[in-house]
């Protein structure tokens, strides 16, 4: 398996620690209006993960998780041309956002240039969150971002 970490490298995760851990995924088909329902999912998760699990949820860390979602999914919705996943993750210590797609072509990391259209996607996800990791699965690709909850 094909590994790319477009974040600054950490210790592997070694999953999420606390017993009280909620998941919650969906398919998408990239038909209108996924970007949109993608979205809800994550609002839906996010406050069960409030409720359900005490995790500390702000409205930053709430406004970062969605633009995150969003650019992912947009990515996996204008790349790979097919249905696509998206599988969030959390207890009261972390939260992961993962797309898993039909594609194989990794994830371009652009630098920073204001002129450029487009292309911008990975460059916020990986300003969002804490660590970024893509990587070829058999279905296509993976990229999950990690959140850290701070208490």
């Amino acid at each position: 398996m094909n590994t790319e970490v477009t974040s600054p490298h950490e210790e592997p995760d070694q999953g999420l620690p606390s017993p009280d851990v909620l998941l919650s995924a969906e398919v998408f088909d990239g038909q209108p209006g996924c970007i949109a329902l993608a979205r809800n999912l994550a609002d839906r998760f996010l406050t069960r993960l409030a409720v359900e699990c005490m995790a500390p949820i702000g409205e930053h860390t709430r406004s970062d998780l969605m633009l995150a979602v969003s650019e992912l999914v947009t990515n996996a919705d204008r790349y790979s041309h097919g249905p696509y996943l998206l599988e969030l993750e959390g207890n009261a210590e972390r939260i992961s956002v993962t797309v898993y797609d039909s594609s194989t072509a990794m994830p371009v990391l652009y630098g920073p240039d204001p002129s450029r259209l487009g292309g911008h996607g990975m460059e916020i996800v990986v300003a969002l969150c804490d660590r970024v990791v893509a990587e070829r699965v058999p279905v296509g690709k993976r990229i999950r971002a990690e959140f850290r909850l701070s208490t």
